[in-house]
């Protein structure tokens, strides 16, 4: 596994990479809110021994900087340095896997940069709030969340989160996996956090639904059978793009390369290598 940081528009990025860099089209890994690259350590050495995988630590989270601004973690910000790192890279063209959080910003990068996105894996993932009335509402209730993150502290926080019905079914995981999860989480910044809620929440996130059915490259959509929300909102994207896969994999929730590792990775594994 290969460690290393680039500086992309005074943003120090953490990058951890695997594999065969000769080897077809790399497969980038976007993780969810409070995570790190760190949490797709069992995909990379899975998917490394026949591509290359790298996994960004997105900003405000693990080994990338915690901008002051909230401004600057906005989702298109968040892409273009995205771009950034695959200039750097002299990557042409990549696979795109998001979870969650990551997922949005992997649709953001689908929208805004489609010709260096070869297909698409958006797993737990939403194309944002459709009325602005609904964005404002979950804007406020983001940043008021920002702020108790600030005024209470990365642990009183993760409690909290931790304890959501969205990751109910977390408490599913071995002992030892919940415990990692748990570690990885409080290693974030809370300024991190907190601005990540303020300029790249679902309030903040723009709208895109309506450009779904623009996106040409093929789309595999995972979801967790007891996620519902998640589920739900899955199977209207599905309906809304036009070349797109839907799995909802039986027991799992909202992380399902968590929850269901095997069988996540072998979705991605087939969905990819059925690439031309």
């Amino acid at each position: 596994m290969n460690e290393r940081s680039y500086d992309i528009q005074d943003v120090r990025y953490h990058i951890l990479s695997n594999g065969d860099e000769q080897n077809g089209v790399p497969l980038l890994l976007l993780h969810g809110f409070t995570g790190s690259a760190a949490n797709w350590l069992p995909l990379m050495e899975m998917l490394g021994r026949n591509r290359r995988v790298i996994a960004v630590d997105l900003l405000g989270h693990g080994g990338t900087d915690s901008p002051d601004d909230p401004a600057r973690y906005r989702i298109e910000r968040a892409a273009a340095d995205l771009i950034d790192i695959l200039d750097l890279l002299d990557i042409v063209q990549v696979d795109l896997l998001g979870y969650s959080m990551g997922g949005r910003l992997a649709l953001a990068c689908a929208v805004e940069y489609p010709l260096r996105i070869r297909s698409l894996i958006l797993e737990s993932a939403s194309p944002g709030l459709a009325t602005s009335a609904e964005r404002e509402a979950r804007r406020q209730s983001d940043c008021a969340l920002a702020d108790c993150i600030e005024k209470k502290g990365v642990s009183a926080f993760i409690d909290y989160w931790e304890s959501i019905p969205l990751f109910a079914s977390q408490m599913n995981l071995p002992h030892e996996a919940r415990a990692q999860l748990r570690a990885q989480r409080l290693t974030n910044n809370p300024r991190g956090l907190a601005n990540s809620l303020r300029g790249m929440g679902t309030g903040a996130q723009p709208n895109y639904w309506d450009t779904l059915r623009h996106l040409v490259m093929p789309i595999l959509l995972i979801t967790g059978a007891l996620d519902t929300k998640f589920s739900k909102i899955g199977m209207d994207m599905h309906t809304a793009i036009n070349r797109s896969r839907l799995h909802i994999v039986p027991g799992a929730g909202h992380t399902v390369h968590l929850e269901q590792p095997r069988l996540f990775g072998e979705l991605t594994r087939d969905f990819l290598n059925a690439m031309p």
